[in-house]
């Protein structure tokens, strides 16, 4: 059983769980008609399939509790999952981060951390969560649209001059 509960003080440690490898297997490829946004996909061949392993943060909990709410998907007394929501000064709260590790991963764990997000932010006021997701990290992005986020932007500039130079953020909205 998982138990979605926020990380305070005494489980601080938890808000630096590993990041762990994804599969980057297609592309979402958002367009906008002057009034609204849909998307296409395309999935790569299976030679241009690679897999991918953000960096690991070392977030400071006392520095970051100011402005950031941390939730924990709990496996077993064990931080399986992790979503990281920031004030933001628009209408909607940020999510930062979201992740779950591998092996926890088809259970439906990243809904319920967005869930507990949705309370965050009525609690706070928010008119919903906000969050950006690559354009080539197909699965999370598909996971945002199941989830009921919209599109609502698009930078093709972010990653200029870096080595993911060849990626593009999507900005997904999520009205309470």
């Amino acid at each position: 059983m998982i138990e979605i509960k926020r990380i305070d003080a005494s489980n601080k440690e938890d808000i630096n769980i590993p990041n762990e490898p994804f599969k980057i297997w297609g592309q979402m490829i958002p367009t906008y008609d002057g009034s609204s946004w849909s998307y296409t996909t395309k999935e790569f061949d299976k030679d241009q399939v690679t897999e991918m392993t953000f960096p690991d943060e070392d977030y400071n909990f006392k520095e970051r509790s100011k402005d950031s709410y941390f939730v924990g998907a709990y496996k077993e007394g064990k931080c399986v999952g992790l979503a990281i929501y920031k004030h933001d000064w628009m209408k909607y709260l940020y999510l930062e981060d979201l992740k779950v590790n591998a092996a926890a991963r088809g259970n439906g764990i990243a809904t319920l951390l967005l869930q507990e997000g949705q309370k965050i932010a009525a609690e706070n006021d928010y008119k919903g969560i906000f969050t950006i997701g690559q354009d080539n990290n197909l699965s999370a992005c598909l996971f945002y649209v199941k989830s009921n986020f919209e599109i609502g932007g698009f930078n093709t500039h972010e990653y200029k001059g870096a080595p993911q130079e060849d990626k593009s953020n999507i900005y997904f909205y999520l009205d309470l």
